[in-house]
């Protein structure tokens, strides 16, 4: 995929990651009963959200004469991050509808991990 999906695909999930968080400051209580942990881990999930989505905009902008980046790095980020924060605000808003996504908010953590790592290589 190219470096104008990923630069695109950061800007989306910047942008719903704002939004997401607003919601989990001014909104989500009422939904989950005043519920201390999920209201932190919805934010946890929108702040992995934005920071992943920072790191597709800053890995896609590298001009290609100069990328030394491994071409699995921002597919797993991406991935990761739909996996793992997805996973959560469902799980967040209805854990009995959504139970089946249980494994994967780890997973999305693995992919995530494992995009990290692909800079290394």
């Amino acid at each position: 995929m190219s470096s104008n999906f990923f630069f695109k695909a950061g800007g989306l999930l910047g942008m719903t990651s704002v939004g997401l968080a607003a919601f989990g400051s001014h909104g989500l209580a009422k939904y989950v009963n005043h519920d201390q942990t999920k209201i932190r881990n919805w934010g946890m999930a929108a702040e992995f959200q934005l920071l992943n989505a920072v790191t597709l905009l800053v890995l896609s902008s590298v001009p290609p004469s100069v990328r030394r980046i491994h071409p699995a790095a921002m597919p797993c980020i991406l991935a990761g991050t739909l996996a793992f924060s997805g996973s959560i605000y469902l799980l967040t808003l209805n854990r009995d509808q959504f139970r089946p996504l249980g494994p994967v908010t780890p997973l999305g953590g693995l992919s995530m991990m494992a995009g990290w790592a692909c800079l290394l290589l």
